[in-house]
């Protein structure tokens, strides 16, 4: 049934403060943090606190130096895709 709305167009999954539409309720649920300031993602380390996974991810890097994107010319690396 999920899949199927990437099909037929239908957002059944309405924000209340701002009338955004989506598919799934996750992604509604996902973009209230954008209203309702929730951070659910906290850094064990220095307990900065993120509303995105990925940026919670991102800013990880920082404490354990991982570099896992690389220049395909040449030997640098970096904490981010570009």
């Amino acid at each position: 049934v999920q899949h199927l709305r990437t099909h037929t167009g239908d957002k059944p999954f309405s924000c209340s403060v701002c009338s955004q539409t989506y598919r799934h309720s996750v992604s509604l649920s996902r973009h209230m943090r954008s209203h309702t300031g929730e951070k659910p993602y906290t850094c064990s380390v220095c307990k900065a606190s993120f509303k995105w996974k990925n940026a919670y991810v991102e800013h990880i890097r920082i404490h354990t130096g991982e570099r896992p994107f690389s220049c395909s010319f040449c030997d640098a690396t970096f904490k981010r895709k570009y």
